[in-house]
């Protein structure tokens, strides 16, 4: 009898495929590289269900519109062993099955019964709390790391799981408390550092957050790309805040964009990184144009609509032709698509989609109209609180461009009232008072601005 990392059961051949397994479930944990030795371990043993199921959830985690076609003949080698197989591997390729055939609340709903009885298995919880995550559920994603904490307390995953859904339900305390947990356990848990550093920047705390990612971004080492780049990407999330974006665009092509270049979330961290930097004034140069050539593969990938939403706009900011096919095959997606999966596509997706494109090409009013049917209903879409600020800038700066004075000065007060050191704010909000007829106001927020050390107002 076989055991595996967290002392369960396996069905295997050979101690060679329990090991590829463990390197899956540690390294998917973990946001290391080697997670794709399973894929020689279920090559190996056709007869290990464990293995083979783990191969196939490996290539639905590509987010690539081929990936059901590529995770199929793992798939298919684990429904036949099945027969070999115990109850919570049965469990975990019922799980699978679920997704590869597109029915993502079936495959939420055996996997949250599999971790009632098997509360160890870890790969599983992660991708449950992928689900929910997807689908704009925070607290399906904490009653996920609620059922494993438990059993697997002594684990520094478990404590970042548990961060991260603490911090996408507002409950930030949480977070923090779960996240320093993890860190304390081990301290390169880049998960961790991620959800604190949600946290941070939620609670305007920008001077905490830069001192900690200064810190312990010496450990972001072997991590898969999405890890890797995405934790860059909320390190510049901190430098626009802190108005410091001379040093982003050495970050963007070493650490950002060029890790993986046709990866889903290489693409869309360097889409909403360019577009924030443009946002605030920087010159980007023919950046657009590099990215765009990845992204024209994606015209008809419809994976997720977060995903699908910045794949469009970044079609369109590089002016590739390829955008408006895209916007008419999300149309098609919307109305054909599953139908748990609807509302979110034909209700939010669709007409953000119509005002991200009109944004890229200056249509401000289009943006203004589209956006805001969408803006209410945003979380349905998936993405963290942090990656959907996107859409939120897009509108703001609409508003600014089309004379909407007004809606602008109340979002800008309501920001810095929420975070009154982040610098892009104060001369954004001076401009606005001057537009309004204001000028004690603009005054003011130059004095402050001053105060802060801002660049353009010593």
């Amino acid at each position: 009898m076989f055991l595996d990392w967290r002392g369960q059961e396996v069905t295997a051949s050979s101690a060679a495929t329990v090991e590829g397994i463990d390197a899956f479930a540690v390294n998917f944990l973990a946001y290391e590289n080697g997670a794709g030795k399973v894929l020689k371990a279920a090559d190996e043993d056709p007869d290990s269900t464990l293995a083979n199921a783990y191969a196939a959830m490996l290539w639905m985690f590509m987010e690539r519109a081929d990936a059901p076609t590529k995770a199929r003949p793992y798939l298919a080698r684990a429904q036949k062993a099945a027969r070999l197989a115990n109850e919570r591997e049965r469990m975990v390729l019922g799980a699978v099955e679920a997704w590869v055939d597109g029915d993502v609340p079936r495959a939420i709903r055996v996997g949250e019964e599999l971790l009632d009885r098997y509360p160890r298995e870890m790969a599983i919880a992660k991708a449950c709390q992928y689900h929910h995550f997807n689908l704009g559920d925070p607290p399906g994603m904490l009653r996920v790391a609620h059922k494993v904490m438990g059993e697997n307390a002594d684990l520094p995953w478990t404590h970042g799981l548990a961060a991260f859904a603490y911090e996408q339900s507002h409950m930030l305390a949480d977070a923090e408390r779960c996240a320093r947990q993890a860190i304390a356990i081990r301290r390169k848990e880049p998960w961790a550092h991620h959800a604190l550093a949600h946290v941070f920047l939620t609670q305007g705390r920008t001077g905490e957050a830069r001192a900690f990612l200064e810190d312990v971004k010496e450990s972001w080492t072997n991590l898969n790309s999405f890890m890797f780049t995405h934790a860059w990407w909320h390190f510049s999330l901190v430098l626009i805040d802190q108005g410091e974006t001379d040093r982003i665009l050495s970050f963007y092509d070493q650490n950002i964009w060029g890790v993986w270049k046709e990866y889903s979330q290489d693409q869309i961290g360097a889409v909403s990184l360019l577009s924030r930097l443009e946002m605030v004034g920087v010159d980007v140069g023919d950046r657009w144009q590099d990215l765009g050539n990845y992204l024209a593969t994606r015209v008809h990938d419809h994976v997720q609509p977060f995903l699908s939403m910045q794949y469009l706009y970044g079609l369109a900011r590089a002016g590739r032709p390829e955008a408006d096919a895209m916007m008419a095959s999300i149309r098609e997606h919307a109305r054909t698509c599953p139908v748990f999966a609807r509302p979110a596509w034909s209700e939010v997706a669709v007409p953000a989609c119509e005002g991200l494109l009109a944004h890229a090409r200056g249509d401000g009013e289009t943006t203004v109209r589209k956006m805001g049917i969408a803006l209410p209903r945003l979380t349905e879409i998936g993405g963290s609180h942090a990656q959907r600020g996107l859409f939120e800038q897009v509108m703001l700066d609409a508003l600014i461009r089309t004379g909407r004075y007004v809606a602008a000065q109340q979002i800008l007060e309501q920001m810095r009232g929420a975070y009154p050191d982040s610098r892009p704010l104060y001369p954004k909000l001076e401009d606005i008072y001057v537009r309004l007829g204001l000028p004690e106001e603009a005054a003011r927020i130059a004095a402050a601005a001053k105060a802060r050390g801002i660049r353009g107002y010593a």
